[in-house]
């Protein structure tokens, strides 16, 4: 593993004495040893080491490292993204058993169903001209190369399809695999190139109680790799607003958000199974008040009798609440 020196503090008299009879060994360390990360998993399937001996080149300061390849299997599903080769991206929605899908008139099952309205407003037609070319190309046993900008023209394609003994227009009568009754409309099928992005929903999912909150806004930090919280914003409370839900809008933007004062107190009115008090004002007020005062404005905010509101500057001047545990007991080792 790899260790890092703790800060040298003042030593006590027992510290001392350790460092006398042991020495070096009993030294303030701490393991920094690099670990996967939390929710990780897979196969080492290479581990490379890399030294000054042996000529490799590293970074000044480093006599020795060891790079680890970790390999992960993973099947796709639900939410992860896929992409062809025009720009047409998108999740998958849902998974089938393979005699669900729909089937060409041999009984052969699709593999994929795209949505067709994914591309008259994004104009990449070469995604339908690839799914014709690739249904020819796969019929006469050929391999295609279209240059972009200077690739297979319409009559071209017909010609292949032709030759192929398949429909000019590319497209065949598909049968619901659940009913087994035909669609309205003949469905164009084909082969085409479809690839796995690296967007996978087991690396996206995330969820969070309480965690840690930004110094400036006091709002919860943002991402899975802060521990952030969901971004609830301006359309998302227009939609509450719209909806009626005046409660929890008040929680979503004081409690839940940036009331320093109001989350703590929410906290202990839970564990002590009271009522939760009324939301205070939020952070976001008072930096609104601060920015304004520093244009030198002077805002005053006050109540309903017309008296002047003072806000503590500092969270940490916040009284911590009395959760009613005692461990006087505890400290005696009674």
């Amino acid at each position: 593993g790899k260790i890092t020196p703790k800060g040298e503090t003042e030593l006590t008299a027992e510290e001392r004495l350790l460092r006398a009879i042991f020495g070096e060994k009993a030294r303030e360390v701490k393991d920094s040893s690099l670990r996967l990360p939390s929710g990780e998993h897979g196969k080492v399937v290479d581990v490379a080491v890399f030294s000054r001996e042996n000529n490799d080149e590293l970074l000044p300061g480093v006599n020795k490292m060891i790079r680890v390849a970790v390999a992960q299997k993973r099947k796709i599903s639900v939410g992860d993204k896929m992409a062809g080769r025009h720009g047409n991206k998108g999740v998958i929605a849902k998974i089938l058993p393979v005699e669900d899908m729909p089937f060409l008139p041999d009984g052969k099952p699709v593999d994929i169903v795209l949505n067709p309205l994914g591309v008259p407003s994004r104009m990449n037609i070469g995604q339908i001209l690839e799914t014709h070319l690739g249904w020819a190309a796969q019929a006469l046993g050929l391999h295609v190369e279209t240059p972009v900008f200077d690739g297979a023209r319409e009559p071209a394609i017909k010609k292949a399809l032709r030759e192929a003994g398949l429909p000019e227009s590319g497209k065949v009568e598909l049968r619901d695999g659940r009913t087994g009754k035909a669609f309205e409309q003949d469905i164009t099928v084909g082969y085409i190139y479809m690839m796995k992005l690296h967007h996978l929903v087991e690396d996206k999912i995330h969820a969070r109680s309480t965690g840690p909150y930004s110094l400036i806004t006091q709002q919860p930090l943002g991402g899975k790799a802060q521990f952030g919280g969901q971004r609830f914003g301006e359309m998302e409370v227009w939609a509450l607003e719209a909806y009626g839900a005046a409660y929890i809008l008040q929680e979503l933007l004081t409690v839940k958000s940036d009331d320093v004062m109001g989350r703590v107190q929410t906290y202990e009115a839970i564990v002590k199974g009271e009522d939760i008090q009324p939301p205070g004002v939020p952070e976001s007020f008072k930096v609104l008040i601060k920015e304004l005062q520093s244009l030198g404005l002077s805002v005053e905010v006050l109540n309903d009798n017309e008296e002047e509101i003072r806000f503590i500057e500092d969270a940490a001047a916040y009284s911590s609440p009395d959760l009613g545990i005692n461990i006087s007991g505890l400290e005696s080792g009674g």
